[in-house]
């Protein structure tokens, strides 16, 4: 992998969260267990494997997790404008929409597939935009979120860890490689080539 391009902006780390699944809510009647209830951690530094962070884990493996979900990075740029929409007296912070990376500088329509960062040891790639599943209505108490962020395009995007090793919960990661002729993050979600 090469050095870090300056001409890449760096992707500013706002929060890194994590969570062990718990009970959520209920859907339609039944218990529902999820790890979507990510807080801030307080370490300098968390071990990231293939799979996971430190700390870190899915509830339902069939539908989250693996190599392609490994770690999901959502821009803070888009917490205040959900907490304008949704009406809320309590802003969105860090975490709140099940996101491991907090993140500032880089949206859906900058960030591509293929795109490579570097965070502390570790390498990870992009490899495509959220779909959001109910779980996230259950947390924001708002069922209608998961229809307006497919509509909105504001999703987020997973990340593969292409080499495991310690990362720094504060700092920058650098983007250090972009691949030609891919597709951001925006146009995979909307279907757009």
């Amino acid at each position: 992998m090469s050095d870090p391009n300056p001409h890449y902006p760096r992707v500013e780390l706002v929060s890194v969260n994590v969570a062990e699944p718990s009970v959520i809510g209920t859907f339609r009647g039944k218990p529902i267990r999820s790890a979507i209830g990510k807080q801030p951690v307080e370490a300098e530094t968390l071990h990231l494997s293939l799979l996971n962070l430190e700390g870190d884990r899915q509830a339902d493996l069939r539908v989250h997790g693996g190599p392609d979900q490994a770690v999901y990075a959502y821009p803070s740029e888009h917490l205040l404008l959900w907490t304008e929409e949704l009406e809320r007296e309590t802003p969105f912070g860090p975490g709140a929409f099940g996101e491991n990376l907090t993140t500032s500088g880089w949206l859906e329509h900058e960030v591509h597939i293929g795109d490579v960062w570097a965070w502390g040891d570790a390498l990870l790639q992009v490899v495509q935009p959220r779909s959001p599943c109910f779980k996230l209505g259950i947390v924001t108490d708002r069922r209608d979120v998961l229809r307006r962020m497919v509509a909105n395009g504001r999703t987020g995007w997973y990340l593969r860890v292409l080499r495991a090793g310690t990362v720094p919960v504060v700092g920058p990661i650098q983007v250090v490689e972009r691949l030609p002729d891919t597709i951001s993050v925006r146009d995979a979600h909307f279907g757009d080539t």
